[in-house]
């Protein structure tokens, strides 16, 4: 007599942040899916589009966490304990806490623990006590997108066969009416994080310069940013402020040669769908970490500036240098080099690419033979298993 195969787990992957913190989390929620009989996302509001992007993903059920965003919501004990009967309601059987280098995973996992979840997996540099089943320890200065993948394998969950652990979303739509039939280059010019952009007045000229170069420019942005992109646009430019949702944005972004951005989610949604991007990257952020993942790019800013990891969110250096420092002839640069490069992906064993220190050294190569294996299926040496130390 054969043991009957043991039943797939119902898997909830929670990832409480934005679009792009979202989309970043799609290799390591591909990978639970593979291996799960269910899969639900468990995100915030401003995450929520995106999740509903993502392969793999059953449900998405949003919550918006009072540790978590540039605004975080009150403390509500209604909302906390709705929170807890959908997550019992579901019965899930595991939960991966995907979260930053910078934040803790133990609010959520007390909360999941209180639904029942039967066991539960994070990333977690402070003591977690009996929240977590196993506490993982990311590997130094890990892209974010490999650090969520290394979790999930740690967890038994690996990608499926074929699948090259890039960013993914389902496919996106046909957005020709929108744009256009002929080529094109997106500017994205704004960012939930100031320091994280160009200035308006800095975007308007580069627009100015990329159009005097001969390209083809497709204005994006949110509902809340139609002055500033029509400030951007001008004569120069489509006007697409405000026209899209996060799936027609995928749409426009997936038509163009190349997407110019800040670090912010239309980069990692470029990425996602195959676009190169040259991206405007303040070091407010490692770059190692949050740079676009898995496609051709180029980082152009000053990534040894003064304001380098201080998580500002205002730029503290007058005038904005890093970042509006970078010059039109180096963004036009940047832009011809990726528009000339064949579509290709870096796969989840590599670094997602490399530039310079000021990002202006041209566009990101495919891994070498010294990137970092992935971890084994089922764990890693870094890997501390249980929730004790």
């Amino acid at each position: 007599m054969t043991n009957a195969a043991r039943p797939l787990p119902r898997t909830l992957v929670v990832r409480l942040d934005s679009a792009g913190d979202v989309l970043l989390a799609g290799p390591a929620v591909r990978a639970a899916a593979a291996g799960s009989s269910y899969t639900a996302l468990l995100c915030g509001p401003q995450g929520a589009q995106a999740g509903r992007l993502l392969p793999g993903v059953d449900e998405v059920l949003v919550h918006d966490a009072p540790w978590v965003g540039l605004e975080p919501a009150p403390v509500s004990r209604r909302e906390t304990l709705d929170l807890v009967d959908a997550v019992a309601a579901r019965r899930f059987d595991r939960a991966l806490v995907l979260v930053s280098y910078h934040q803790s995973p133990l609010p959520i996992a007390l909360l999941l623990k209180l639904a029942g979840v039967g066991w539960t997996a994070a990333d977690s540099e402070d003591y977690p006590g009996a929240l977590l089943d196993l506490r993982h320890h990311r590997r130094p200065r890990r892209h974010e997108a490999l650090a969520a993948l290394d979790l999930a394998r740690a967890c038994g969950f690996d990608l499926p066969p074929g699948d090259d652990g890039g960013l993914r979303v389902r496919t996106p739509p046909d957005t020709t009416s929108l744009t256009g039939p002929e080529p094109y280059v997106v500017l994205h010019p704004g960012a939930a994080v100031p320091a994280r952009a160009w200035s308006p007045e800095r975007a308007v000229r580069a627009a100015a310069a990329l159009h005097a170069a001969g390209h083809r420019l497709v204005v994006t942005g949110g509902p809340g940013e139609r002055d500033l992109t029509a400030k951007v646009a001008g004569e120069h430019g489509l006007d697409l402020g405000g026209a899209t949702d996060l799936r027609q944005l995928a749409g426009v972004l997936a038509g163009a040669r190349v997407a110019v951005t800040g670090n912010t989610g239309p980069a990692h949604l470029a990425a996602a769908v195959g676009t190169p991007v040259a991206c405007l990257f303040a070091p407010v952020v490692p770059a190692e970490r949050w740079r676009p993942f898995g496609v051709p790019h180029v980082l152009l800013g000053d990534l040894a500036a003064p304001c380098a990891e201080s998580r500002a969110r205002h730029c503290p250096v007058p005038g904005h240098p890093c970042l509006d420092g970078v010059a039109d002839a180096e963004v036009l640069a940047a832009v011809a080099a990726l528009a000339d490069r064949p579509a290709e992906r870096i796969g989840p064993s590599g670094h997602a690419g490399h530039a310079g220190h000021s990002g202006r050294t041209g566009p990101a190569r495919p891994p070498g033979p010294d990137a970092d294996p992935p971890p084994p299926p089922g764990g890693h040496p870094d890997t501390e298993r249980g929730a004790s130390i």
